[in-house]
């Protein structure tokens, strides 16, 4: 596929990045397991080495069935570059390495999957890098944040688990204001339902494991950049505009352009840390992009009946859910994802902690685990689990207070999603 421009959507899920295998005809892509790569010879192994041509060295930094599934994702966001790695948290790790110095700050939205708070507010310190948690949904936070050594803003187009949906292009403005990169992480919504570039972000990052692999089978994590940020418009990114020691002096941004973070991201961030995605893994994800946008209609056609069935039962306070009409996310919904705001959200249960508790061990239909984006429908209480590490403040800020139930609608017949929650909520 030459020019990805010329196809829609549905296409480019199935056929981005691939073609048949030249040797066999193979029409799937192959599962190449293993290690390394031979050598022509030994002039052929320094320019790979030295970043002067492009193939493959090692299955930590590069593998043909791995290439695929990062050319797919990036067709399917609209960037210029992606490098996959072993899970999430491996994808946002990478970019903060390619981006950040110790010492160096950034601004983060308080709403977050909570594996991500602990992450950006303590395990990154011992980088040396320090994270500012703001409000995000007052895009003006962003701006009162920022300091001077602030590298970038770090957001998700739909929050994990409350369901608040961020203005994208106002906090976009914010940071081209800064001179810094916004990094969106569009898991929750996936490339079929939102489209962070379109709105000004830089670079997004995915956990694959959720609603692009779409099966709970395979961890996944991928890094993405538009290729429209100027790394060279200040001082901030010496590690994108200053001589690399590892590679002779070069320069990234400048030898390049406008795919060098994606080259930075891999060559250096990969290499040295070492998250890298399986082959078998890889090939269970491009599988599961196949199907992303049939999967996601269905998604968020019971999601809608699930939130609506929710939002008049006697037993539940609240449902945060951007497609009901009284949200006050919808209009963001329906700029950001007209499609529909995805099929993940939150509810409170009358009866705080206790009740929470009760009801996902009564559920039979739902599984109670801590997964989200599967063909099967779960539950999960974030204060008890997910959440936990988390002070009753933080939980709060988060939207994962005491009586908060995380939901991710499945593909299942929709009465049988709704008998499940209707026996689980009497049992509560």
């Amino acid at each position: 596929m030459s020019n990805n421009n010329q196809y829609g959507f549905e296409t480019l899920a199935i056929h981005a990045g691939a073609a048949p295998d030249p040797e066999t005809g193979a029409r799937a892509t192959p599962i190449y397991q293993t290690t390394s790569y031979v050598f022509d010879d030994v002039d052929h192994a320094a320019s790979l080495f030295n970043l002067q041509s492009f193939g493959f060295i090692y299955s930590r930094l590069t593998n043909p069935t791995v290439a695929v599934l990062e050319q797919r994702v990036a067709a399917l966001e609209g960037g210029r570059g992606a490098v996959a790695c072993s899970s999430g948290h491996a994808a946002q790790q990478l970019t903060f390495f390619t981006l950040m110095e110790p010492g160096d700050e950034f601004i983060a939205a308080t709403n977050l999957y909570g594996g991500s708070i602990t992450q950006f507010g303590q395990s990154f310190k011992k980088f040396g890098w320090n994270c500012h948690f703001v409000d995000p949904t007052d895009p003006d936070n962003f701006r009162k944040a920022l300091t001077p050594k602030c590298k970038a803003i770090f957001i998700e187009s739909l929050a994990n688990p409350g369901g608040i949906i961020v203005d994208i292009e106002a906090v976009a403005a914010v940071a081209n204001e800064a001179g810094i990169p916004l990094i969106v992480d569009n898991t929750m919504a996936s490339p079929y339902l939102c489209q962070p570039f379109d709105w000004g972000a830089d670079i997004i990052v995915h956990s694959m494991t959720k609603f692009l692999g779409g099966h709970g089978n395979s961890m996944g994590g991928v890094v993405i950049e538009s290729g429209k940020f100027n790394w060279a418009q200040n001082d901030k990114f010496p590690s994108m505009t200053q001589p690399s020691e590892s590679y002779h002096g070069l320069v990234f941004y400048e030898t390049f352009g406008d795919f060098g973070f994606t080259m930075k991201a891999r060559a250096e961030g990969l290499r040295d840390l070492g998250p890298a995605l399986s082959p078998f893994n890889a090939f269970q994800l491009i599988t599961g992009t196949e199907t992303l946008p049939l999967r996601m209609d269905r998604h968020i056609a019971n999601a809608k009946a699930v939130a609506e069935y929710l939002d008049t039962h006697p037993k539940v306070d609240w449902v945060s859910y951007a497609g009901l009409p009284k949200s006050p996310f919808y209009d963001l919904g329906k700029k950001y994802m007209p499609k529909g705001p995805g099929s993940v959200f939150t509810f409170g249960i009358k009866g705080g902690f206790e009740a929470g508790v009760k009801m996902v061990e009564a559920c039979e239909l739902f599984s109670h685990l801590a997964n989200i984006g599967d063909t099967r429908s779960l539950i999960i209480h974030p204060a008890s689990t997910t959440h936990r590490q988390l002070t009753e403040d933080q939980l709060r800020a988060s939207g994962s207070g005491p009586e908060v139930i995380r939901l991710s609608i499945g593909l299942e017949t929709i009465d049988d999603i709704i008998r499940d929650l209707d026996q689980a909520l009497a049992a509560s």
